[in-house]
């Protein structure tokens, strides 16, 4: 049977209903075109009235209105009863009864009302709307905002032509359950769509449907923009500080600069001020940091304010230019330990310092630096670079796919001591390169030629170094690789096996370097991959002479997608010159004909299971001189269990060797589990400890935690800072769902390698 349906369109002269069949109203009848008459200054539920001289077939505040009864009076009153929609200017009213009064201006609706707009679903028992007031209100509402996950009731909702949303006798709440985990109570609840700002009046905090707070007022942002106001507190314990509370509040100062400013106050200290200033002009961005606290009150004499500020700045200047500054300046050497900061870790060494201007050309760049760091506690004074200037050019050559480079620096290292060197130094490179390279194997070849020159200063009669050194080196080397790889099936399913084999030869004749100082110089790290570098130290100062040969070999295995579940991979450095273990050049002495044999290896049983591996072994004296293992098993994202072990043979001429415990347990749906332990095997202690809860909900998390780790004194000599505790421990109280891994001194890596 076809359900016969009424289609009204207010128009000024008249009330006009056409009464139609279904199959009418599927074939596209036009109403408009048989209009002639306006619509009046009538519709209540608008912000905006269409005038006389206004085109009703284009015009969007016409009001279509949908029933299955309709009772009219001309230019009185119309009723509609019965599955009664009205549709107009982006809004919906859906509802039993609609009464619309022409001498009032007002449309009441009764009856399961739903209102809908671009921003909120309101289900009430009645709607008024008025013309006059340009303004409508329902009662006995429930609404739900779109666009952010925010919901409650009313006993009166009031909407302005302005956009404001007033809610009297109200509640809201983020949260779905049937029972919310937390929810507000407030007298009037006040939502401006043009401020982007809630206002809340005399609130009561509810969890769990149980009153905990009273907030006279208090304002919220209503959509994801930024808006100022506060931002969730964070509340800890700790040894060195005692109850620390922090309270950060968010100014939204303009559309491409904000700024956070911190009252943290700790218990045994003071009140310690801490600030965030964020701006982005074109392509110019940066973030300036401040803490100051003026008065330590847990040192037992007079000190002087303690204070970290950093900024930091990155910028692009038309399509070549580019700077970058980094530079923190710190009031004492304890500071990141005693008080802490989110800019460094607490047992960070030294603080950054450093400005940068790169060019780039089409096949050449240039950099102009400034460097410095900050070094904390007793470690020797380094250098820093007042002047420091690099070139690097390729020029393609018209045979054998052939780079001509240039590499060359400039550089001043001065220090702080002045009983040390100090120089200037001037470093050229240059030197042509064939590389070769097609998917089943690659060949590349170099010859270079390295000039250094040194004008060192502060260098005694005595010394064995010289105020002015000039060194030339050549440089040969040539490295190639086969990428061979086989189908393979294991328990029915097909796999894909490479075999990846490849050999280095390197050779820089051999200089007495003992009349050149260390400046920037160190060993690297002697891994897998550092097998194939063309070097053993950063840096200039030291250049090792090499006659030698680098082989390697990995296999992988990979699936259908291309994914590798497994490699192995295995090599060493074979040196063909023969030592002189009386050379009295101050090169680390390679006694052996060979490198230690460096392996790592990965293992993925499962998207959840993996193992890794990564080890550097001496096979003259049967001894392991840096190894990292780690078992990961990776629930999800935020569920993790993960064992790692690390062993350093020698560093500063003591063995490291220390194993950490980690995990994320998921308990039920709304608690989870967290821990880290790291203890150290050598000196049998524990490193850190970490462990806590978390209760997280659809809309908000909260952490309970405990730590405990090392205290460090980097400032000795300071009379405040003796006596001090071995451990700092505490809790904690986080309103975040941040991973609490990252929190701790050693953090989460996944994979947890050597050179993190």
């Amino acid at each position: 049977m076809l359900v016969s349906r009424t289609i009204l369109i207010l128009i000024g002269c008249s009330f006009v209903s056409h009464s139609i069949q279904a199959e009418t109203i599927s074939s596209g009848f036009n109403f408009a075109n048989t209009l002639s008459c306006p619509v009046p200054v009538y519709p209540p539920i608008y912000s905006e009235i269409l005038t006389p001289s206004s085109d009703p077939a284009t015009s969007k505040d016409y009001l279509k209105i949908l029933s299955k009864n309709t009772s009219i009076e001309k230019n009185q009153f119309a009723k509609f009863t019965g599955g009664v929609t009205l549709i107009g200017n982006q809004q919906t009213i859906f509802a039993e009864y609609v009464e619309i009064n022409r001498q009032n201006s007002l449309i009441n609706a009764q009856g399961n009302i739903h209102f809908q707009n671009s921003n909120i679903d309101i289900f009430a028992d009645q709607l008024i709307a008025s013309e006059t007031s340009n303004a409508t209100r329902l009662t006995n509402s429930h609404y739900q905002l779109k666009g952010i996950q925010g919901r409650g009731k009313a006993e009166l909702i009031s909407l302005s032509g302005d956009g404001t949303l007033s809610l009297i006798d109200s509640s809201y709440t983020t949260c779905m359950n049937e029972i919310p985990d937390w929810q507000i109570q407030a007298s009037e609840i006040s939502i401006s769509e043009t401020e982007n700002i809630g206002r809340a009046y005399n609130t009561i905090l509810k969890i769990q449907d149980i009153p905990v707070m009273y907030i006279p007022y208090f304002s919220f942002p209503v959509t994801n923009k930024r808006t100022s106001g506060l931002i969730n507190p964070k509340i800890r314990t700790s040894k060195n500080s005692g109850l620390e509370i922090a309270l950060p509040i968010y100014w939204n100062i303009a559309e491409n600069m904000d700024a956070t400013i911190t009252p943290h106050f700790l218990s045994k200290r003071g009140m310690l001020l801490e600030g965030e200033f964020r701006y982005l002009s074109g392509f110019q961005s940066g973030i300036i940091n401040v803490e100051y606290l003026n008065k330590d009150n847990e040192y037992k004499v007079d000190s002087d304010p303690r204070y970290l500020a950093r900024i930091q700045h990155t910028g692009t200047f038309s399509d070549a230019f580019r700077a970058y500054i980094d530079y923190t300046t710190m009031s004492d050497d304890n500071y990141l330990i005693d008080i802490g900061s989110e800019q460094y870790n607490a047992n960070d060494a030294y603080l950054y310092q450093i400005a940068e201007l790169s060019y780039f050309g089409n096949n050449w760049q240039a950099k102009v630096q400034l460097q410095d760091f900050e070094v904390l506690g007793n470690h020797k004074l380094g250098y820093r670079t007042p002047v420091h200037l690099e070139f690097l050019s390729h020029t393609k050559l018209p045979f054998w796919n052939g780079l001509f480079d240039i590499y060359s620096e400039i550089s001043e290292f001065q220090s702080a001591n002045k009983n040390i060197p100090q120089t200037k130094r001037y470093h050229l490179e240059a030197g042509v390169t064939f590389p070769v390279s097609t998917p089943a194997w690659f060949f590349n070849s170099e010859f270079k030629l390295m000039q250094t020159n040194y004008h060192q200063a502060n260098i005694s009669s005595s010394s064995v170094f010289k105020k002015n050194v000039s060194r030339t080196l050549p440089k040969l080397r040539f490295h190639g690789g086969i990428n061979f790889d086989r189908p393979m099936k294991y328990i029915g399913t097909g796999y894909r096996q490479t075999l990846e084999p490849q050999l280095q030869y390197l050779f820089i004749p051999e200089k007495d370097q003992r009349n050149i100082a260390i400046y920037d110089s160190t060993l690297l790290q002697e891994d897998f991959g550092g097998l194939f570098r063309d070097k053993r130290y950063s840096g200039l100062d030291r250049i090792t002479p090499a006659n030698q040969f680098s082989w390697g070999v990995t296999s992988r295995v990979l699936n259908s997608e291309n994914e590798e579940l497994f490699h192995l991979s295995l090599g060493q450095i074979i040196y063909i010159n023969e030592n002189d273990e009386n050379d009295e050049n101050d090169f680390d002495i390679i006694e052996e004909d060979q490198s230690a044999l460096a392996a790592d290896i990965f293992l993925q049983l499962s998207r959840k299971w993996q193992f890794e591996a990564d080890i550097q072994y001496n096979t003259h004296t049967n001894e392991t001189n840096k190894s990292q293992l780690t078992v990961d098993y990776q629930i999800d994202k935020n569920n993790t269990i993960q064992l790692n072990h690390r062993y350093t043979r020698s560093v500063s001429d003591t063995s490291l060797e220390q194993i950490s415990l980690l995990a994320s347990t998921k308990i039920n749906k709304d608690w989870r589990f967290f821990s880290r332990i790291t203890k150290d095997l050598q000196q049998k202690r524990s490193l850190e400890s970490y462990a806590g809860v978390q209760y997280e909900s659809c809309c908000w998390a909260i952490q309970f935690s405990y730590h405990r780790h090392i205290n460090t004194n980097l400032d000795e000599q300071n009379i405040n800072s003796k006596n001090r505790d071995e451990f700092d421990s505490g809790f904690k109280i986080s309103f975040s769902t941040q991973n609490m891994f990252n929190a701790s001194i050693f953090g989460y890596k996944r994979p947890y390698f050597l050179n993190n």
